[in-house]
């Protein structure tokens, strides 16, 4: 990585904090306010209509899950008083605790969590594989869900619990109602806070209060998602802050109290600060990935994806983010988050060993490729996006291939990548993103390899390949881990034919907060437990 980036930005930090607002005028609201700067604009708020991590941080704010999961991703209820199974696991009895209600006052019902996750369900991938073996889901009293099943799906509760996009989250029967395809716009939850729409900024600012009729979950203790979710703030404010010079000058001087993810160049200069915290609170990390559109030439040709194995290192894609200590990424990097039970380097060889661009020009040309335009979509606003994308260009172009590499933010490459039109329409050829590794441990929530491209739910991409398809389902009927493991060993044989996406290495994300705060809890940032030190 050049450091000609860094030597700016902390030019600029140190320039920065002369003009930050000084502590002793940053607190007018007082210490019932945390400040944080989320990761990226709050662009989207409907958490069953994006796959986007900020928006699961709102959502999780605002809503509620039937189910929370721990740091060994063990559901338990939240919402939920618990559940019974009966009739060989074909019958789940969901029941609600007493006393929950909406951010307006109304009592959640059961009929409101059934309209919640058919409507996730039209979304998500998880849940669409527990749809599809419901016969019926129903709400037979007011605290009462019941699934009942054709076959038995132990993994309900997981898939009610996962603490990945798009979230699992219930909202009132009324605006779950809305098409899935549709944005919801009003914010009403059962979440510990509201959502202060009057105060939203867009591009600026979000503001949440604390909802004093929340009731949390008795026993237990707050891990993840799972546990009572105690609020000790009355009001948070998120900021969001392009510059990582200006959020680092912002934290430094104590105007904002937690930067959710600080660059890895900024790093030293936080940590060299005693006032300051930074911890990695994820141990799955970051994946980071090449999406391509397969509908629109040349990558709807497999061959074309398959000839840039031989030219993609990962470890440059890696260090174009951390820097060049090893300990802080990992590669080779699969379909699977590494160190995890499914993933292994099965397949993985071309990705491996020195590259070579030579060959990646002939199979390029014995694929049929001869110039065509790649429109590549770079969210320059996000650091690790721009990164990666930068890296990619510069290898693309390489090997002889003629790409349009174009600057946006990420607001609207979310939007842009959902046309599926030919790039003189506003279509596009690449994209460049990253998931937490948890969303990558296994094929139920892995949108990345899905091969349903020809589904209206289907993520933008649109690989289509029943052999995926297959592989998936075979996967959640497994009878034990051993055989879920080979299945997924074959599934990532399978995606080195189909290439859904190009896997780019995992990094570990590291967050920062002032020593003023306390209570900062693992998984992926939440505002419960989080108190004054």
């Amino acid at each position: 990585m050049s450091t000609t980036p860094t030597l700016k930005r902390r030019t600029m930090l140190a320039s920065g904090l002369s003009t930050l607002a000084l502590p002793s005028i940053v607190r007018a609201a007082g210490e019932t306010t945390l400040k944080f700067v989320p990761q990226i604009d709050l662009a989207f708020l409907d958490p069953h209509w994006t796959t986007a991590n900020v928006t699961r941080g709102h959502a999780y704010m605002v809503f509620d899950t039937l189910y929370g999961q721990d740091g060994t991703f063990t559901p338990s209820p939240q919402m939920l008083e618990g559940h019974v199974v009966e009739n060989d696991g074909k019958l789940w009895k969901l029941t609600l605790r007493s006393g929950l209600l909406w951010h307006d006052g109304t009592p959640v019902l059961a009929r409101d969590c059934v309209a919640s996750i058919r409507r996730w369900a039209a979304r998500d991938a998880y849940g669409g594989a527990l749809m599809a073996v419901t016969d019926e889901l129903s709400a037979p009293d007011d605290k009462t869900i019941q699934f009942r099943l054709h076959k038995p799906f132990p993994l309900l509760p997981y898939a009610l619990s996962k603490p990945t996009t798009p979230s699992p989250v219930m909202m009132p029967e009324r605006l779950a109602k809305t098409d899935p395809f549709k944005q919801v716009t009003e914010m009403v939850g059962s979440g510990p806070f509201r959502y202060v729409a009057s105060e939203r900024v867009p591009g600026a600012t979000n503001v949440y209060e604390r909802f004093d009729k929340y009731k949390p979950r008795e026993g237990g203790k707050p891990d993840w998602t799972a546990g009572p979710k105690v609020v000790h703030f009355d009001r948070v404010e998120w900021t969001t802050i392009v510059d990582a010079a200006t959020k680092a000058a912002a934290l430094k001087s104590g105007e904002q109290d937690w930067w959710e993810n600080p660059t890895q160049d900024l790093l030293p200069l936080l940590k060299a600060d005693r006032n300051i915290r930074v911890v990695t609170i994820n141990p799955t990390g970051n994946v980071n990935m090449m999406r391509p559109n397969h509908l629109q030439p040349p990558f709807d040709k497999p061959e074309v994806l398959q000839a840039l194995f031989y030219a993609i290192d990962q470890a440059a894609f890696m260090e174009a983010i951390v820097g060049t200590d090893p300990s802080l990424y990992t590669v080779p990097h699969g379909f699977f988050c590494p160190g995890t039970p499914m993933a292994s380097t099965v397949g993985l060889e071309p990705l491996m060993g020195p590259r070579d661009y030579g060959k990646t020009k002939e199979l390029l040309k014995k694929a049929g490729y001869s110039g065509e335009k790649v429109v590549m979509i770079v969210a320059t606003d996000y650091a690790q996006f721009k990164a990666i994308g930068d890296v990619a260009a510069d290898m693309m172009g390489k090997v002889g291939m003629n790409v349009d590499y174009v600057a946006t933010d990420w607001g609207t490459m979310l939007q842009r990548r959902n046309n599926k039109g030919p790039i003189d329409k506003g279509g596009w050829n690449c994209f460049f993103t990253g998931w937490e590794g948890l969303d990558h441990m296994n094929p139920s929530n892995h949108y990345a390899i899905r091969g349903d491209g020809d589904k209206p739910s289907a993520w933008p991409g649109w690989c289509i390949s029943q052999k995926l398809e297959d592989y998936r389902n075979a996967w959640f009927d497994a009878p034990n881990e051993a055989a879920q493991k080979k299945i997924c060993v074959d599934m990532q044989l399978q995606c080195m034919v189909d290439v859904p996406s190009i896997p780019l290495g995992r990094f570990f994300q590291p967050t920062a907060y002032r020593t003023s705060i306390t209570g900062v809890l693992n998984g992926f940032a939440t505002f419960w437990n989080v108190r004054p030190a």
